[in-house]
């Protein structure tokens, strides 16, 4: 999966170079064999390389053993450590398939999912997700989230599973002023408020060209997008217009919120914090902690290490580049 070339971001996992996947094939085939695990080794090996790295140790791994490293680790594993190292193992088209089709499927739906996924990915992230969620569960995302969503919400969220925004650099002041004003006149300057509008220029804009809407709308109006969105949205449309502002702003940030509430409060929502942790390393985990502690006085490691234990934390530090 590739990255918007416009915005420069810092990794915590990068490949491993030298690289020998043989090597590492025999380094966690000895840390399973026998009599206990050694999963220091485990977390060693794997923490420390990119998903694509560690779907060749798994091919290396099955050409000298004949024996699945993924069926290996978990019957060696257990609980949130298993969890943590079959998304690591997991190719991450389709590990955000999974991520989405559990969303979906079952009793009620987890928006914040779909939003994090669906608000902060290019479009060839998406046509990929969607062609991995097509081979796994022989359905299109677009028809299970039509059959899961309803309202605006279902509108953004088909908008989005589009893949259509523009990708382009190309910025126009005068096109900025026009969607501003466009924007005002679909919500604060009515009753009521034209949705297709914000889903229009919100979902389709470039990302460059949005930052110019944002501003010429709070010069037009003297205060900030997102108090408009407050005003004019609820629920989930809300939430979803939101996390597109904020991920256009500030994407790092973004992330560090969504990492920060994963584990605030009473309990960790672990499955959040396994997927943000496993998909953002290879992208901009080093810009994440930077706007972490930041925003929060703690770092991340901090965090990490008071609300989670085991293998389990050490497998999370060593993806964050702390262990």
């Amino acid at each position: 999966m590739s990255y918007p070339p416009y915005q420069q971001y810092t990794p915590t996992v990068r490949p491993a170079n030298p690289f020998d996947p043989r090597a590492d094939a025999e380094i966690l085939r000895k840390a399973m064999k026998g009599f206990g695990t050694d999963e220091k080794a485990i977390i060693h090996v794997l923490s420390k390389r990119t998903n694509a790295q560690r779907l060749n140790i798994a091919v290396q791994f099955k050409t000298l053993y004949g024996k699945d490293l993924v069926k290996d680790l978990k019957s060696e594993t257990s609980g949130k450590f298993e969890k943590t190292l079959v998304a690591l193992m997991t190719p991450l088209p389709e590990y955000y398939a999974k991520e989405l089709h559990d969303a979906i499927s079952g009793i009620g739906t987890d928006e914040e999912v779909l939003i994090e996924v669906l608000c902060t990915m290019t479009n060839n992230e998406i046509r990929t997700i969607r062609a991995a969620y097509q081979s796994l569960y022989f359905r299109s995302l677009e028809e299970d989230l039509k059959g899961d969503t309803s309202g605006t919400f279902k509108r953004l969220m088909v908008s989005l599973c589009n893949a259509g925004r523009d990708e382009s650099m190309q910025v126009n002041r005068d096109s900025a002023t026009a969607d501003a004003q466009a924007l005002l006149r679909a919500g604060e300057l009515r009753m009521g408020t034209d949705e297709s509008t914000f889903n229009m220029v919100l979902c389709q804009r470039n990302y460059e060209q949005l930052k110019l809407v944002f501003e010429e709308y709070h010069r037009i109006t003297g205060h900030d997008i997102e108090k408009a969105i407050k005003n004019e949205f609820s629920g989930d449309s809300e939430d979803c217009l939101l996390a597109i502002i904020r991920s256009v702003r500030n994407r790092p940030a973004f992330f560090a919120k969504k990492l920060h509430k994963s584990m605030d409060g009473l309990g960790t929502n672990d499955s959040q914090l396994i997927r943000l942790v496993v998909t953002r390393s290879e992208v901009d985990m080093e810009d994440i902690k930077t706007n972490y502690q930041a925003q929060y006085g703690n770092t991340l490691k901090q965090d990490i290490e008071g609300d989670c234990s085991g293998h389990y934390k050490k497998c999370l530090l060593g993806l964050i580049g702390e262990y």
